[in-house]
């Protein structure tokens, strides 16, 4: 197999760490080109050391030359440039052939977008670069040649789960429906009245998975699953009234697909992100990842449940701006941002997070989304309403 060249879109991160896990087991296979990341450059450094990248990329010019001095002194030839276009370019660099797309929020659009018009195999790991700009995304895909594989332990699952042919219609493969699947997060059996005291050290305490603070809490408020709800619909051309959310608490089915002749099929795992990157990293070869194989002895039983609406009100406005389309789900999505990042600052409360985004929904009009500059309008607009709302909350 010729060796395989990659840009990592946030490589300090938890998805960019377990990528280089992978490729760390596997040196012969790929080379990093490119290391992108936002402000930690103590990691960054200790990965330019390991990987040797021809490129880093940092948030500013401040930190890109604090980066440029140690990696001079450590005798590491790697390149150092920072902001937005050193991120697209690197995204676009002739001799990448892969792109793991795994920066946070709405700063790895402009980055992930310009890795699909140039035709880049795209290891999906941000999930706004589909839910707030699903269709200017889509259509590049299509008209770039671009391959998307997603990251995402759900969405990884499906792939696997669906006719190696599947071309985007359901009637055509016999599928009936998709399943996501849910943890439930830490909340799932607190009673409601208690969650307005809910502090971000709670919330950031995932059961089975080990991530980011601002995930973290997405997932405490089911809005993750809500947002992977969306990019499901783009991902694989399904409606929403044939996408349902399952909460599944151990982790262990990562989620499957219904069948008209009554099969369903899952892809099944430890709850451990090694396994849907070296799937995609490989693909459609399969290569060891470091993650123990699954002990069904152990396990031993496997519980499902349907979500409670109530306890998790941004499933909702999920499915609420998917239905009334266009940039709803980008308002959505920034909103939320906002209002999780005022709620780690302990400016809002844990229940004040759906009643914000809720807010910022219902005085925002949906609008066309013709290009990347339209998803960043919606996003700032949207933004700004929703920290005035926390503002307004402070203040009060």
């Amino acid at each position: 197999m010729p060796l395989q060249k990659l840009t990592i879109l946030g490589s300090t991160g938890s998805i960019g760490v377990s990528t280089l896990d992978v490729i760390r087991r596997h040196r012969r296979r790929y080379e990093i080109v490119a290391l992108c990341a936002h402000a930690q450059i103590d990691r960054l450094f200790e990965q330019c050391v390991e990987f040797r990248p021809r490129f880093a990329v940092v948030r500013d010019e401040p930190l890109a030359e604090t980066l440029r001095n140690r990696l001079r002194e450590s005798n590491c030839g790697t390149q150092v440039e920072s902001g937005t276009e050193a991120l697209v370019r690197m995204a676009e660099l002739a001799e990448v052939d892969t792109v793991m797309a795994a920066i946070v929020g709405a700063a790895g659009l402009p980055p992930t977008l310009a890795a699909v018009m140039a035709g880049k195999r795209v290891l999906l790991a941000n999930k706004e670069a589909l839910v707030t700009a699903g269709p200017v995304f889509m259509r590049a895909v299509r008209e770039h040649g671009a391959k998307l594989l997603p990251i995402d332990s759900e969405h990884n699952a499906i792939f696997q789960s669906l006719p190696h042919d599947y071309a985007g219609n359901l009637e055509d493969s016999g599928i009936s429906g998709l399943l996501l699947t849910a943890s439930g997060g830490p909340f799932r059996k607190t009673a409601l009245h208690e969650l307005r005291h809910v502090t971000p050290v709670e919330a950031c305490a995932h059961p089975n998975w080990v991530m980011g603070r601002k995930i973290s809490v997405d997932s405490a408020t089911m809005m993750n699953k809500g947002l992977e709800m969306i990019e499901a619909h783009w991902l694989f051309n399904v409606p929403a009234e044939r996408i349902r959310v399952v909460i599944h608490p151990q982790s262990v089915v990562h989620s499957l697909v219904q069948y008209v002749d009554g099969s369903v099929i899952a892809e099944l795992g430890n709850p451990d992100m090694r396994t849907p990157i070296a799937h995609a990293l490989a693909y459609p070869e399969r290569i060891e990842a470091g993650v123990a194989p699954l002990d069904l002895f152990k396990v031993a039983s496997l519980h499902f449940e349907s979500p409670d609406f109530v306890r998790f009100p941004c499933l909702a406005l999920a499915y609420r701006a998917l239905e009334e389309g266009e940039s709803m789900p980008a308002v959505l999505n920034a909103a939320n941002e906002v209002a999780v990042q005022a709620f780690l600052d302990e400016e809002i409360g844990f229940t004040e997070i759906p009643s914000i985004i809720a807010r910022v929904m219902d005085r925002s009009v949906p609008s066309q989304l013709h290009s990347l500059s339209d998803v960043i309008a919606a996003d700032a607009s949207a933004r700004q309403l929703a920290r005035h709302m926390v503002v307004e909350r402070i203040s009060a």
